[in-house]
Parts: C-alpha cells; sequence; structure tokens
C-alpha cells in the first residue's frame, strides 16, 4: 500500500483540475447545433455518402455550407427528420 502525502495548496489544486476535467467531459454531452457529414450520417444510422447527399438535396434536412467544401447539418432537423419517420407501436 503506497500513502502519497501532499501541500494542503497542492491537493486543493488538483482537486480543481479534476472537477474541470469533469466538466469538459460532461459537457460534452452536449450536441452541437450544427454537425459534420460524418456525425450526420451516423446520427442517422446511414453508411452511404450518397443517401445523405439525397436528404439534403430534396430537403428532408437542413444544412448550411460556410464554405465551398464544409457542409454542416442541423441536428434539430435530423431528429424532426427521424421523428417525422417514426412508426409507433401497437
Amino acid at each position: 500500500m503506497e500513502v502519497i502525502c501532499l501541500e494542503t495548496k497542492a491537493f486543493y489544486d488538483l482537486v480543481d483540475k479534476v472537477v474541470k476535467q469533469m466538466k469538459g467531459v460532461e459537457g460534452s454531452n452536449i450536441q452541437d447545433k450544427w454537425v459534420s457529414e460524418k456525425e450526420a450520417m451516423r446520427l442517422l444510422r446511414v453508411t452511404s455518402k450518397t443517401t445523405i447527399s439525397q436528404l439534403r438535396n430534396n430537403g428532408d434536412i437542413r444544412f448550411s455550407q460556410p464554405r465551398k467544401k464544409i457542409i454542416l447539418y442541423d441536428t434539430d432537423s435530423i431528429n424532426e427528420y427521424l421523428e417525422k419517420h417514426a412508426k409507433n407501436t401497437f
């Protein structure tokens, strides 16, 4: 068994670092409003870029194109699309 001794200040500094790190991990559960194509495909459970292109081009999900090769997808519209296509159980 090992015993580690710390000065009070060092102990509280360590606790502060751990708390900040845990808040960062906890905050990572917050979903971004705009996500990459890869993340949008994961949320929709699709594996084909053609499928996500069709959803985008048909206006089924919202997107933003801040630069020529950057397309971001609106997570709210993805969730709405999934809800719209949800089937009730009997």
